[in-house]
């Protein structure tokens, strides 16, 4: 009688563990679910750029394929919204106290408000809305979070092209070279948006209870970080709050934003050096923060 099948007691041969390694590295094979070395980490994604690219544009053409208007409603949507917040805030509240051209000071707080708050809330959940994506693949896992905040920004742009057009029909004065200022400004909040969203995938990920908070939180920093007020005016009403109240709301990350993006297009606030630097710092500070703090991470996501 002929046996069938592979013989029981045969073992097949085995490289030795540096042969192996050896050979592994030479036709570019890693150890999935491992921490690579932050230089390896950065070569890499320097390798995958272009992926981050195109992951970003079929973020922001699957987010209004489906629209009749398609692309027309990054207009629709912050406009309306800023009628909105100016019948019931400027008109009906009255929070427009302190300030002489509140329309372009609610459109650029608005305007530039919404893809931070959207990044807060979806760039958190990047890695969990990616598991299978996760699993599936080997790739650096930061690029999730990195396309989703550029795509939400690359979805602004026609927002923030309305937005300098409406401050060039409320401002009394000729534009400046400091408008100039305007897309750098854009760029310093787009960098603190990136580490927003690398801190909040990772933590997330970690306790997924916080992304049931992530809303509260975004309607929080809405609400004290002047999107349709003034915080110095604000503070000034409170003559017994203690002066560290204050420059704790002025000077939190996403009040210093809005700040930072309203000095180049308004007179009446004019561009300081202290509201640049503190940005600057904030958006660099968190930014080196987030990426050590994700990397430190990247061997753990998509584990259960």
């Amino acid at each position: 009688m002929t046996d069938v099948g592979p013989d029981p007691k045969y073992s097949p041969p085995v490289l030795p563990a540096e042969d192996a390694a050896a050979l592994a590295a030479r036709h570019g094979l890693v150890e999935a679910g491992v921490r690579p070395g932050f230089i390896a980490y950065l070569r890499e994604l320097w390798q995958f750029r272009h992926l981050t690219w195109a992951m970003a544009k079929g973020e922001v053409v699957s987010e209004y394929q489906d629209n009749h208007l398609g692309w027309l409603w990054a207009l629709i949507n912050p406009i309306l919204l800023g009628v909105s917040y100016y019948l019931i805030f400027g008109l009906l509240i009255g929070t427009r106290g302190g300030i002489d051209n509140f329309v372009s000071f609610l459109t650029i707080g608005l305007f530039v408000f919404i893809p931070i708050s959207l990044v807060l809330a979806s760039g958190s959940k990047s890695l969990l809305s990616k598991i299978k994506m996760i699993r599936s693949l080997s790739f650096p896992k930061l690029l999730l979070p990195v396309t989703v905040t550029f795509a939400h920004f690359v979805s602004a742009i026609p927002a923030f092209v309305v937005l300098v057009i409406i401050a060039l029909i409320m401002e009394e004065e000729p534009p400046s070279a400091e408008w100039l200022l305007f897309p750098v400004a854009l760029l310093v909040v787009l960098v603190m948006c990136m580490a927003f969203a690398l801190i909040g995938s990772r933590l997330v990920h970690a306790f997924r209870d916080l992304s049931n908070l992530m809303s509260l939180i975004t309607r929080l920093l809405r609400y004290v970080s002047g999107v349709f007020f003034s915080v110095q005016v604000s503070i000034e009403r409170f003559d017994g709050a203690p002066a560290w109240v204050g420059h704790a709301l002025e000077y939190q990350p996403v009040a210093v934003a809005l700040t930072l993006c309203r000095e180049p297009l308004m007179a009446e606030y004019p561009v300081q050096w202290q509201t640049w630097a503190v940005a600057l710092a904030w958006a660099f500070g968190l930014l080196i923060v987030g990426f050590v703090y994700f990397w430190r991470g990247e061997g753990t996501y998509g584990r259960a």
